[in-house]
C-alpha cells in the first residue's frame, strides 16, 4: 500500500515489512477460509518480530506505538489477510487502551506488560447471546459470585476473536453483590475455562471466534480489573483497529480487480479490458471512495492523539466506522463488477473479501448507534450555541 499519509518511523518500518512478508502471510489465506482454520502460522510470526508489542510504552519495553500508527498498520495487515489483522487488533487495540487509561492496580499493569513482552495474547470476552452487543448496555448473564475471598465466575461468551490462542482473556461479568459490571483476567488454563468449537460462519471464518464457557472459575480478589462506568471519562479511540482492518480488505479488493483489469484481454476487444472507459469509471470510483475513507479514519487516529481533555471526538470515530464500511462495500461491489463472474469463483479471492467485508457491520459501534451519537453530539452543540 502506497500513501503520502504514512508518516512516522514506525509505519515506514512495519509498511515495509508487511509488503516484504506479503505472499508469506497471504499463503494459508485461501485454505484457512474453507477450513475455517485459525492462522497460527500468521500470528506466531507478527508475535515473532514484536508487533504484539507495538502499542505497549517504551517505558515497559515496547515501541510506543500511536494510534494513528496502529491504524495505518493494521489498514495495510488488512489488505494482507482480513482475519489475521481483525484478530491480532483486537490485542493490540486493548493493550493501546489499557496503557493510555491506566485504570488497573499498578502491579496488574506491570504483570500484564511483562505478559505481553514473552508472546501473550488477549482480548476482552463481552458479547452474549443473550444480550447481543455489548455496546447496547444490556447486562451480561455471565455472573461473578463472591465466595471464600475469591470470584466463582459462570456463563458463556461469544465472538471470542483468536480464541484458541489466547493467553489472557478479560471476562465481563454481572456482580450480584454490588449490582455492578465487572471485568475479570482469566488466564489460559484456569480449571473450568473451555474454549468452545463452535465457530462457522460465513465471513471472517479464520478468526475462530468460538465460545468462551466459563464453569466455576476461580478468581483470585486482585483480578477484578475494573468496573464498568468508573474512573474518569474516556473516550477509545483504540476501537478504530476495527474499521483500519475492513478498509485492508476493501484496498486488497481494488488491488485485485485492477490488476485483473490490467491482464484480462478476451478475444473480443484489442488490448486489455483496463482500456474500456466503463472499466476506468469504476476504478475512478474505488479509488475516489478508498481515499475518502481513508483519508477520515487515519485524520481521525491523528486528531485522537492530539485532543485535549475538553474535546470529543465520539463523532468522527463512529462515523470513521460507517464511513469506512459503506465506502468499502461499495468499493468491493465494483470490483466484482470489474471481474465480472470470475469473482464468484471460488479459488479467486473476491468472493471472500465480499464475506469478510459483510461481517464488519456487525462489529462495533453498529450504524444505527453510530448515526444516533452523531445526531446526539450534533444537536447538543447547536443547543449550546443557541
Amino acid at each position: 500500500m502506497k500513501s503520502v499519509l504514512i508518516q512516522s518511523a514506525v509505519q515506514k518500518e512495519w509498511v515495509a515489512k508487511l509488503e516484504a512478508h506479503r505472499e508469506i502471510l497471504t499463503k494459508y489465506a485461501q485454505s484457512n477460509d474453507r477450513a475455517h482454520r485459525f492462522p497460527h502460522e500468521n500470528i506466531q510470526w507478527l508475535v515473532d518480530e514484536g508487533y504484539t508489542q507495538l502499542t505497549l510504552p517504551e517505558s515497559y519495553g515496547g515501541r510506543g506505538a500511536t494510534l494513528e500508527d496502529m491504524v495505518v498498520l493494521q489498514s495495510v495487515l488488512g489488505s494482507i489477510d482480513g482475519p489475521t489483522a481483525l484478530s491480532i487488533g483486537w490485542h493490540i487495540a486493548l493493550v493501546g487502551e489499557v496503557f493510555e487509561r491506566r485504570i488497573w492496580d499498578k502491579a496488574i499493569l506491570d504483570d500484564f506488560a511483562k505478559a505481553v513482552k514473552n508472546g501473550a495474547l488477549t482480548n476482552r470476552a463481552v458479547s452474549e447471546a443473550e444480550t447481543g452487543s455489548p455496546t447496547r448496555g444490556g447486562r451480561p448473564q455471565t455472573y461473578a459470585r463472591f465466595e471464600n475471598n475469591h470470584y466463582i465466575l459462570n456463563g458463556v461468551k461469544t465472538f471470542t476473536s483468536m480464541s484458541p490462542v489466547l493467553t489472557h482473556i478479560i471476562v465481563a461479568a454481572y456482580i450480584p453483590e454490588n449490582e455492578q459490571v465487572g471485568f475479570f483476567m482469566v488466564e489460559k488454563g484456569a480449571p473450568g475455562l473451555e474454549i468452545a468449537n463452535n465457530w462457522n460462519m460465513v465471513g471472517m471464518r479464520a478468526t475462530e471466534s468460538h465460545d468462551v464457557i466459563l464453569n466455576d472459575v476461580h478468581v483470585q480478589p486482585d483480578q477484578l480489573l475494573e468496573i464498568r462506568g468508573e474512573g474518569p471519562p474516556y473516550q477509545n479511540g483504540w476501537l478504530l483497529h476495527i474499521p483500519a482492518t475492513y478498509l485492508g480488505i476493501a484496498q486488497a479488493a481494488r488491488d485485485y480487480a485492477v490488476d485483473f483489469a490490467l491482464h484480462y484481454s478476451p478475444n473480443s476487444i484489442k488490448g486489455t479490458i483496463a482500456d474500456l472507459p466503463v472499466v476506468q469509471q469504476n476504478i475512478g470510483q474505488m479509488e475516489t471512495k478508498l481515499i475518502t475513507a481513508r483519508h477520515l479514519l487515519w485524520s481521525t487516529a491523528r486528531a485522537y492523539q492530539m485532543m485535549t481533555p475538553q474535546d470529543t471526538i465520539a463523532a468522527e470515530t463512529a462515523a470513521s466506522k460507517v464511513v469506512v464500511m459503506n465506502e468499502g462495500l461499495d468499493v468491493i461491489d465494483l470490483a466484482m463488477r470489474i471481474v465480472g463472474a470470475k469473482s464468484l469463483e471460488m479459488e479467486r479471492p473476491l468472493q471472500r473479501y465480499f464475506r469478510d467485508m459483510r461481517a464488519g457491520l456487525h462489529n462495533p459501534p453498529m450504524q444505527d448507534m453510530a448515526y444516533t451519537k452523531i445526531a446526539q453530539q450534533a444537536m447538543t452543540e447547536r443547543q449550546s450555541d443557541v
